[in-house]
């Protein structure tokens, strides 16, 4: 996307191609008008569309451009956040009804891959969670108990189970979480899209939005090719919100992380790492994370932006680091790279937003985009048809609240990961 090999990588070479769309000519009226064309605001469409209402989206660049087509893949259930922190911070009957929704998430995107038959690479046989030393073990011990307590298809490993998981004995056990998976994100972001246009949704690509007015209960929406009206928004811009109510972009730290790609392995070496598909991820605090697609290739990525100086300190760092992990890859190189940002808030938790009227969206993932993004975009197009009232929503609604010092805390993650990995992985 925009010539540049960087942005979407793997993914966006691997991927079926998008659905045709164009930019918006010409005035529309519709009864939702969507900004973003990510996993949220698809899912929002899709469902509306099927629900017989007007919508169209708006998309200031290509299906899938922000996190939604660059992210690692992993189809987890729940959040960032140990179970029992929600209903500590939310209350016990909300953070209960959130920790439902998010860990039944994954279910909701397979079987929309299912019913829609995206061409995604749909991979349904958990993720590991991997523990670091006895620090690591301790969080994934909690973690199980907390999440067996709510009735979770989740499992402890011990070393033994785990290296014969993954194929490495580096980690001092993991947490396998059945109800987890992997896809191809970008393809999923274009499915997702197909299946809303084909349930009649307008999708409007190159049409970043300019100004948004209200006027006698209509919103009007203009684009440089056109406008939208209509009387409900949903904003979907999470992360790369920019300048329709920019101040959501205000509360969000970017995180800036990465993927390496390795060229397809021989059968031997697949069959030595992963060898049932899981995708994983480490407790470390600048995490590691590893997956294969299906073509077998072994995705390598961590906290980090291959720009500038941090180009050549994160290739290095990942060939050190996946040659420790498995040193029958010593000597394999990486076939592609990408980047992109993650947007974190202060608590690790999403927020809920209604900024102006009948305006409302989720922000603030964390890096759970995927089954998150697909369920709140669904709940999003409920409250836009009157099924839910706000107070129903998974989320109350947040005041939106600038992060203090954020590019401060922005460029603290860029550098803090370059020299992290610049001395990472060597022993």
């Amino acid at each position: 996307m925009k010539n540049d090999p960087r942005s979407h990588g793997l993914w966006e070479r691997s991927a079926p191609p998008a659905p045709v769309t164009g930019a918006l000519t010409g005035d529309i009226t519709v009864d939702v008008a969507v900004i973003g064309a990510g996993f949220t605001g698809l899912s929002a469409a899709l469902h509306l569309a099927e629900a017989g209402r007007g919508v169209a989206v708006l998309e200031a660049e290509e299906i899938g451009f922000g996190g939604s087509g660059r992210n690692v893949g992993l189809v987890n259930a729940g959040l960032w956040v140990m179970p029992d922190d929600v209903p500590a911070t939310l209350g016990e009957d909300a953070g209960e009804r959130l920790l439902a929704l998010l860990g039944a998430g994954p279910s909701v995107v397979f079987d929309l891959v299912e019913r829609h038959a995206m061409a995604c690479e749909p991979e349904r046989q958990g993720t590991l969670h991997c523990a670091v030393g006895e620090t690591g073990l301790a969080e994934l011990e909690a973690r199980a108990r907390q999440w067996q307590a709510r009735g979770a298809a989740v499992r402890l490993l011990d070393a033994a189970e785990t290296a014969a998981k993954i194929g490495t004995s580096a980690y001092s056990g993991a947490l396998l979480d059945l109800r987890a998976g992997t896809i191809q994100p970008l393809a999923y972001a274009r499915g997702l899209a197909r299946a809303a246009l084909a349930a009649g949704a307008g999708l409007y690509t190159q049409s970043p939005v300019t100004a948004a007015s209200d006027s006698s209960g209509l919103w009007t929406l203009e684009t440089p090719g056109g406008t939208v009206r209509a009387p409900k928004i949903i904003l979907a811009t999470n992360a790369y919100t920019s300048r329709i109510w920019p101040e959501i972009r205000e509360e969000l730290v970017h995180l800036p992380y990465f993927n390496l790609a390795t060229k397809p392995l021989s059968d031997n070496l697949k069959r030595s790492i992963l060898p049932e598909r899981q995708g994983a991820w480490d407790t470390r605090e600048i995490l590691s994370s590893f997956r294969f697609d299906r073509a077998g290739r072994l995705v390598f990525g961590s906290v980090g932006a291959l720009r500038g100086t941090g180009g050549p300190i994160h290739r290095q760092w990942g060939k050190r680091a996946m040659a420790k992990l498995f040193p029958q890859l010593e000597g394999i190189g990486f076939e592609t790279e990408w980047y992109g940002q993650i947007g974190m808030t202060a608590d690790s938790l999403p927020r809920f937003h209604r900024p102006a009227r009948d305006v409302f969206g989720f922000s603030g993932y964390n890096g759970r985009g995927i089954a998150p993004g697909t369920v709140f975009g669904r709940a999003l197009a409920q409250l836009a048809l009157g099924e839910i009232e706000p107070g129903e929503m998974p989320l109350t609604t947040s005041e939106i609240r600038p992060v203090r010092f954020r590019a401060a805390r922005e460029a603290y993650y860029e550098i803090g990961a370059q020299l992290a990995h610049a001395t990472g992985a060597r022993f």
